[in-house]
C-alpha cells in the first residue's frame, strides 16, 4: 500500500465486480484518492484478464490491454468465496471497508452469504453499490446484462447510426461506462449521507437506467411531444447545419448553434443564408440534405489546414475527425493529464488514458499526486491480509 492522496484518501472499497461497469465505478473512485482492493477469482481473475485482442506482453502470460482499461489506482486479492477461507478474508475486509461494489446477477451476493442485511450488520456504515443488467426488481430484472444487448433494447440503437433502417451500436461499450459513472456518483453522495446519519446505504444503477438517463433531448421529445427519434446519420436532428461535412481532403465537423453563427458561415462561403428553406434553423432542418450539400460543395475546394483556420477565425465552432493514434498523441490531449506515465509490474513503464478530472489546486491529473498501474493478479495478497491482521490486532 502506497501513501495516499485526494479528496477520497480516507476511503477504502471492496471492488468485488468484473468486466467494466463496477470496475470503471471503482477506478474513478481510486482516482479520487480511494483505496480499493479488486477481489479477484483465483486462477484466472476477472474476466477482461482474459479479452482480447490485442494482448500485450510474454507470451505465456498475455496482458489484456481491456483489463489495463479499468482497473487503474487498484490492489489486486484473490479469493475463492465459496471457500471458508476466502469468506473469512472477505468478511474482515467488509468490517475495516467503507464501500462493497458488486456486479452480480441478482441474488448471487445473498447465495454466498453477503445480503445487503447481512453486510450492514457486518459494518453498518458500509456503502453498497450493486449494478446489474436491467434493475434488481421488475419483469426482467433478473436478466444477464452485456453491454451491446442493452444499447439495443434501451433505445440507444435505435438513435444512432446511418439511417433509421441501420441501427448501429456506440464504439464503446457505452452502457458500462454510464453505469459504472452514475453508481460512482451515488457512492459519493452515500458516503455524503453518511456524515450525518452515521449509516451506509445500498446503491442501486444497472445498465438500462443508465442509458434510459443518457437519452436528452430524445427522452423528452417522446414523454412530452410523442415524437419518435430515429438515427440520422452524422447530423443533429434538431440542429441545422451541425454535424459531419467532407473538404478536400478528409472530414470536417461544425456546430451552427444559432441564426448569427449560420449567417457569418454561409456568408463567408458564398451562400445566400436568406435561401427559401434556409433562412431558419426549423426549415433547414427539413431541408437538411439541401444544407449538407450546399456546404460540401463550399467545403470541396479547401483542405482541412485551410479551412479549420478559417472557420476558426469566423467563430464558427468547428473540428477534424481524428483516430485514436491522433488523438493520444495530440499535445492537447495531453496538456489536460489525459495520459498517464505509469510503472507496470510486468510491462516496465508503459502510458494509459488518465482520468478525467483535474482540480485547481494541483497539477497532476486527478485527485492523487501518484497512479497505480493496474494490478497483476493476486499482487496484494500478502500486504492485504496482512493490513487486515493489523487492524484486527490493534483495533481502532
Amino acid at each position: 500500500m502506497t501513501d495516499q492522496t485526494g479528496p477520497l484518501h480516507d476511503i477504502t472499497v471492496i471492488d468485488l465486480s468484473r468486466a467494466l461497469a463496477g470496475p470503471h465505478a471503482g477506478m474513478m473512485l481510486g482516482d479520487m484518492g480511494a483505496r480499493v482492493i479488486k477481489v479477484e477469482t483465483p486462477g484466472t481473475g476477472d474476466d477482461t484478464r482474459g479479452w482480447g485482442p490485442p494482448f500485450v506482453g510474454p507470451e505465456d502470460d498475455p496482458i489484456s490491454t481491456y483489463f489495463l482499461a479499468a482497473n487503474r489506482n487498484k490492489e489486486s486479492i484473490t479469493l475463492d468465496l465459496k471457500s471458508d477461507d476466502g469468506r473469512d478474508v472477505l468478511t474482515r475486509l467488509v468490517t475495516h471497508c467503507d464501500v462493497l461494489i458488486e456486479n452480480f446477477r441478482p441474488g448471487v451476493l445473498d447465495r454466498l452469504g453477503f445480503s445487503a442485511e447481512r453486510l450492514h450488520d457486518l459494518n453498518p456504515r458500509l456503502v453498497l453499490l450493486s449494478i446489474s443488467g436491467f434493475g434488481h426488481d421488475g419483469p426482467q430484472g433478473g436478466r444477464p446484462g452485456y453491454d451491446q444487448i442493452a444499447q439495443g433494447e434501451a433505445g440507444l440503437m435505435s438513435v444512432t447510426g446511418p439511417d433509421a433502417d441501420t441501427p448501429q451500436r456506440v464504439g464503446v461499450p457505452i452502457g458500462d461506462l454510464l453505469a459504472g459513472m452514475y453508481g460512482a456518483y451515488g457512492i459519493v453522495t452515500a458516503l455524503h449521507e453518511r456524515n450525518t446519519t452515521g449509516v451506509g446505504r445500498v446503491v442501486r444503477t444497472s445498465l438500462l437506467a443508465a442509458l434510459v438517463g443518457a437519452h436528452a433531448f430524445q427522452g423528452t421529445a417522446y414523454t412530452v411531444a410523442g415524437h419518435v427519434g430515429r438515427a440520422q446519420g452524422n447530423h443533429h436532428p434538431s440542429l441545422s447545419p451541425y454535424g459531419l461535412f467532407h473538404c478536400q481532403d478528409g472530414d470536417i465537423q461544425v456546430a451552427c448553434g444559432s441564426e448569427s453563427l449560420w449567417v457569418k458561415l454561409a456568408e463567408a462561403f458564398d451562400l445566400d443564408p436568406a435561401t427559401p428553406g434556409m433562412a431558419t434553423n426549423r426549415e433547414r432542418t427539413v431541408a437538411r440534405d439541401q444544407v449538407t450539400a450546399a456546404l460540401n460543395a463550399a467545403f470541396a475546394a479547401y483542405p482541412l489546414a485551410v479551412l479549420l483556420p478559417r472557420l476558426a477565425e469566423l467563430g464558427i465552432p468547428a473540428g477534424e475527425v481524428r483516430t485514436i493514434d491522433r488523438v493520444y498523441d495530440w499535445d492537447q490531449t495531453r496538456s489536460q493529464g489525459l495520459v498517464l506515465d505509469i510503472d507496470h509490474p510486468v510491462l516496465g513503464p508503459i502510458e494509459i488514458p488518465g482520468p478525467p478530472i483535474r482540480f485547481d489546486d494541483n497539477t497532476y491529473a486527478g485527485g492523487r499526486s501518484e497512479h497505480l498501474a493496474p494490478p497483476s493478479l493476486g499482487q496484494h495478497n500478502e500486504s492485504v491480509r496482512a493490513w487486515l491482521d493489523e487492524l484486527d490486532e490493534h483495533p481502532g
